[in-house]
């Protein structure tokens, strides 16, 4: 695999370990420091759920999870063609390590984690730089697919190669 992918995982594992180390010397848990209005706060959470804490309860199962989409993405990874795709396979990959990592060596236990979360978006959900990473590569591959160009090799996607339809199902005649 290329070592853009390591270097780009390892730069965002290495960010989202110090922030939350930072998170867990800075802030008391559950207090609420303003940063934006009602709209950006920062509040020490610890996630035994995945997103929106969905799954509380079956944290050694998302840990299951966590630990085959790193696998996916790695594959991926090592399939990708293009700056971009390698790139954000990179930037995903860290994510996913970044929270793999909470979920295997945090508190509670091995494998029973909770997850470090701290960045608190207007109440609706906390979160940390690992899920930034994560969303973030997901909505860039989102915007890049809808340019019609595929991830992997760069050229057209499937869909973009497609001939238009004239409409017309007759042939045209061998000339």
């Amino acid at each position: 695999m290329r070592p853009v992918v390591w270097l780009a995982a390892v730069l965002v594992v290495a960010l989202d370990l110090f922030t939350k180390q930072w998170a867990l010397n800075s802030l008391e848990p559950g207090e609420r420091v303003t940063v934006v209005g009602d709209y950006l706060s920062l509040q020490l959470v610890f996630n035994s759920g995945a997103a929106f804490s969905l799954g509380e309860g079956y944290t050694w199962v998302l840990t299951l999870v966590a630990l085959a989409v790193t696998v996916g993405i790695i594959y991926y990874a090592r399939r990708a063609r293009t700056g971009w795709a390698i790139g954000l396979a990179g930037i995903a990959l860290g994510g996913a390590v970044g929270n793999l990592i909470d979920r295997v060596f945090r508190a509670p236990g091995f494998a029973q984690g909770h997850v470090v979360d701290f960045i608190n978006y207007a109440n609706f959900f906390v979160g940390n730089v690992a899920d930034i990473a994560i969303v973030g590569a997901a909505i860039a591959f989102m915007a890049l697919s809808l340019f019609g160009k595929d991830k992997l090799t760069g050229g057209p996607s499937e869909v973009a190669d497609a001939p238009a339809d004239s409409g017309d199902d007759a042939e045209a005649p061998a000339s």
